[in-house]
């Protein structure tokens, strides 16, 4: 998929407002904590964690998403450090952040999503919390977004195992309604996972 084209435009995808998500969960990260957003796309989560008091940096590979998320930022007055990369070519931060966020980022297959997630417990501090929110398995009948290959969807026992040993915070699976832009519209499949890096 060519993200560049997919963000051209005026509109926002997915909103300009954060996922429900991560509205509802970003309490258990304290102000001014330094939290990496990877593939932010827009900026929308990004943007609204930064007016919260939090330090984001946000990776993002498509440079079309990248100038929206700045004028994003700029309508918003809160500043947003910039990564442009390739999650398959990042050099993955030893123990940097205090929180990582995936949000809705099934574009990779079993193996990239694999190596995504080691990235995301190298880049964490001891104590460091996991932040993961996606579409379920079941995703598949709804059409309302997200992959079309099942095996890039989520269960609450993939990303558990993902995690071994990590204390887990919050887990759900269930359905709700997206009104996130033309890119997450309609009834949907939905996974939250929050975990804690141990030590």
């Amino acid at each position: 998929m060519d993200w560049n084209e997919v963000f051209t435009g005026e509109a926002y995808r997915y909103g300009t407002e954060p996922a429900a998500f991560v509205a509802r969960q970003m309490w258990r990260v304290a102000p001014g904590a330094r939290v990496l957003s990877i593939a932010e796309g827009e900026g929308r989560n990004a943007v609204w964690m930064a007016g919260q008091g939090l330090q984001v940096t946000a990776v993002e590979a498509a440079a079309t998403a990248r100038a929206k998320a700045a004028r994003l930022a700029a309508t918003r007055g809160v500043t947003v450090e910039w990564i442009a990369a390739d999650l398959r070519d990042y050099t993955w931060p030893e123990a940097g952040f205090d929180a990582v966020l995936g949000c809705f980022i099934q574009f990779a297959p079993p193996a990239f999503r694999a190596a995504i997630f080691a990235g995301l417990a190298r880049a964490l501090r001891l104590g460091g919390l996991v932040f993961l929110h996606g579409f379920a398995r079941r995703q598949i009948g709804y059409g309302s977004g997200g992959p079309v290959a099942v095996e890039q969807l989520y269960s609450l026992d993939l990303l558990r195992g993902a995690f071994p040993g990590w204390p887990v915070l919050h887990q759900a699976d269930y359905d709700s309604t997206l009104s996130e832009g033309a890119g997450h519209s309609g009834r949907a499949a939905l996974i939250d996972f929050v975990a804690r890096k141990p030590g």
